[in-house]
């Protein structure tokens, strides 16, 4: 039986909010449409019962705000431009680069886990080992102080 949680947050759905955003982002990326247009749509024509979808939201949101941020701060790390990084890759990044740098409340590991299992499941064949090099990276700049309490 897992443990009940009393934080009222459910991993699952959180996990699914996480794979719609990605979906979202993807579509937003190739199309360029205004960001609330591809909410709106996606919540007409996905499944979002499942998802959390005030999560899902504060996601894409998140990231169509600050995409040039995230992007300024992940260029850092990778060996091309943000345009060169395969559209979905890219996509996971800047999601899991706005949860490390703008929700503290979501654990580091968290971040980079799920952005390695979503990933593993929609990218590239090796494309989430390159995903955990550049976020390992960025974490150690934006929870240095979570990761330093982790290893103690």
């Amino acid at each position: 039986m897992k443990p009940h949680r009393t934080d009222g947050i459910d991993p699952a759905a959180r996990s699914r909010a996480r794979r719609r955003a990605l979906q979202a982002l993807y579509a937003w990326q190739l199309s360029d449409s205004p960001i609330e247009k591809v909410i709106s749509q996606f919540e007409t024509e996905q499944d979002m019962d499942v998802a959390d979808l005030e999560y899902f939201e504060a996601l894409v949101r998140g990231v169509a705000k600050h995409a040039e941020e995230l992007d300024a701060v992940l260029a850092r790390y990778i060996d091309r431009t943000m345009e060169q990084v395969d559209p979905i890759e890219r996509a996971v990044l800047r999601i899991a680069g706005f949860e490390l740098r703008f929700r503290p409340d979501v654990p580091y590991r968290v971040v980079i886990n799920e952005a390695i299992e979503t990933t593993k499941r929609f990218g590239a064949e090796h494309g989430h080992t390159y995903v955990n090099g550049v976020l390992d990276r960025a974490a150690a700049e934006w929870r240095a102080q979570e990761i330093q309490g982790a290893r103690r």
